[in-house]
């Protein structure tokens, strides 16, 4: 009797330490790219392998189209979606011309917000915010469901550009609604930048061809609190919450310059020379600030690395690749559609074409120059990190994982079914990895270990 007690308190302790240990993964990715808008992961245990069925602990069907990507609280996985009643037009991979359409379809189409459960992918709820022809047209390669939404684990924020932010709880229950008057962008292209969270308010950056600003709500009550006019056009890129040394910023990126206000609206700096269009989310390392600015046609591609206390126009005069307030800076290394990413001292950037390249993040020496993936050339989504790995999934849904380090090393490639198209950027949660196609969501996971 005495050996099995021992046993069974054996046994306790150790189901006690492996459930300690599960609930140590974070489990919640709560924005684009996750709570700290780097787009990496501590956790362990998370897959490295997968195709269309290895590894696929459940994949459902999203109707629609919409490049936002997913986010997770608790059980919760939340994404939004539009569905065209009329017929939508097929989209071509890679980055070409002719994707513009000057005037918005007829049809009807249903805005979505959608609540899925994590374990098994059943869709909890499903609500649609409004129905009617679009107000504006988009790019060929956007949707009308590009923003991400964001939560802060009593409500999920799910905002659809040039029509309305819409607050929900997890019951699917309106809280409320804040209204977007539509706005012209760039040869009609669309929308797509995510609002973000600060305690009690969230911000959205509207950057158009007609009448740009930022905008702080109660997120509460959805009622304005503040709104400031910026000196901008189209952009498509979400603002960032900079919690540094010296205050709490909210950092824009933008054509005629990055732009830093305090949390009242209060411009506190700027920086010129970015390229014309600006799509790549800010974000911190280290206590460093990155911005990338790389439109695909444009001699400048422009990479800052931005110390905290900065006031005033801390442009860089020609030919100077730092000051006072800028660690360093190279003007032909950003990526146009991906975010960069930073892990271990390392500065990964995925170009759009489907090549890597690798910095010192601190000081922008190179460890190697656009090395070149497998299959597929096309990249919209922005690389995640685990485990000292780096994904970079194209558009073809073939996800490429590269070893960390200062020298290039492909490790293996997995792919999706041959009918997925992924523009959206994955999200993880504790040991699952969450990828968007076009058609379905997938849930990722090491099923072996189970």
């Amino acid at each position: 009797m005495r050996a099995l007690h021992v046993f069974l308190i054996f046994v306790c302790l150790v189901s006690t330490s492996v459930l300690s240990a599960q609930e140590s993964l974070e489990q919640n990715w709560p924005q684009f790219r996750g709570a700290d808008s780097t787009g990496i992961s501590l956790n362990t245990g998370l897959p490295d392998r997968w195709s269309s069925t290895e590894n696929v602990e459940w994949k459902t069907d999203i109707p629609g189209r919409g490049w936002g990507a997913p986010v997770v609280w608790g059980d919760n996985v939340f994404l939004t979606t539009v569905v065209n009643s009329g017929e939508t037009e097929p989209i071509k991979k890679g980055l070409y011309f002719g994707g513009d359409r000057p005037t918005p379809p007829e049809s009807e189409h249903e805005w979505k917000v959608v609540c899925l459960e994590l374990a098994s992918g059943k869709v909890r709820w499903e609500k649609t915010v409004h129905r009617g022809a679009p107000p504006t047209p988009i790019h060929l390669k956007n949707s009308y469901a590009s923003e991400t939404p964001v939560t802060d684990g009593t409500y999920v924020y799910a905002c659809f550009g040039n029509l309305g932010i819409f607050c929900f709880d997890f019951s699917g229950e309106l809280i409320w609604k804040h209204a977007l008057e539509p706005h012209p962008t760039r040869f009609g292209w669309g929308t797509a930048s995510s609002p973000v969270l600060h305690k009690d308010r969230l911000y959205y950056q509207s950057d158009n061809d007609e009448q740009s600003y930022l905008i702080a709500l109660n997120k509460t009550s959805g009622e304005t609190v503040w709104k400031v006019d910026r000196d901008e056009k189209s952009n498509w890129s979400t603002p960032f919450i900079w919690n540094n040394a010296s205050r709490t910023e909210i950092v824009t990126a933008g054509t005629g310059a990055v732009r830093s206000y305090d949390l009242e609206g209060k411009l506190l700096w700027s920086l010129k020379g970015m390229s014309s269009i600006t799509i790549a989310v800010p974000y911190e390392a280290d206590g460093l600030l990155y911005v990338s600015s790389g439109y695909i046609l444009d001699r400048i591609k422009a990479m800052y690395v931005i110390k905290p206390g900065a006031s005033g126009d801390i442009s860089l005069p020609d030919g100077e690749t730092s000051n006072e307030f800028i660690a360093w800076s190279n003007m032909f290394i950003a990526p146009y559609n991906p975010s960069t990413l930073v892990s271990k001292g390392r500065l990964y950037i995925l170009y759009d074409r489907g090549l890597l390249s690798c910095f010192d993040a601190k000081t922008g020496e190179q460890h190697y120059d656009r090395q070149k993936l497998e299959r597929g050339v096309a990249v919209t989504s922005s690389p995640w990190f685990y485990e000292d790995k780096i994904f970079c999934l194209n558009e073809d849904g073939v996800c490429c994982v590269v070893k960390a380090g200062d020298k290039f090393e492909l490790l293996q490639t997995n792919s999706l079914a041959e009918d997925d198209l992924c523009l959206s950027t994955p999200a993880i949660s504790g040991d699952r990895l969450l990828i968007r196609s076009d058609k379905r969501l997938y849930c990722i996971r090491n099923l072996s270990k189970q």
